[in-house]
């Protein structure tokens, strides 16, 4: 059974603010180091977790698939 701040809660967590693009945003700074902490406090409570995990996945993906094409380049270079 929920409470009064159960629900309160669960209603004001899917009321989140940001978009997938401003979290990407919030995610890129966030891996620069160059946030600031009040907007650290900020984001972390308008993130949606589902945008948070989608840009997670998405950037593992584009980080491998560099390093692959990166390791296939040099290793190419070598044996020309």
């Amino acid at each position: 059974m929920t409470t009064g701040q159960d629900q309160d809660s669960l209603r004001e967590s899917s009321q989140r603010k940001l978009n997938f693009p401003q979290t990407i945003k919030a995610v890129l700074w966030a891996m620069f180091g160059v946030r600031k902490g009040a907007g650290l406090k900020d984001d972390i409570g308008k993130l949606n977790p589902v945008y948070v995990i989608l840009t997670g996945i998405l950037f593992g993906v584009v980080f491998v698939g560099s390093l692959v094409l990166l390791v296939q380049w040099v290793v190419g270079s070598a044996v020309s």
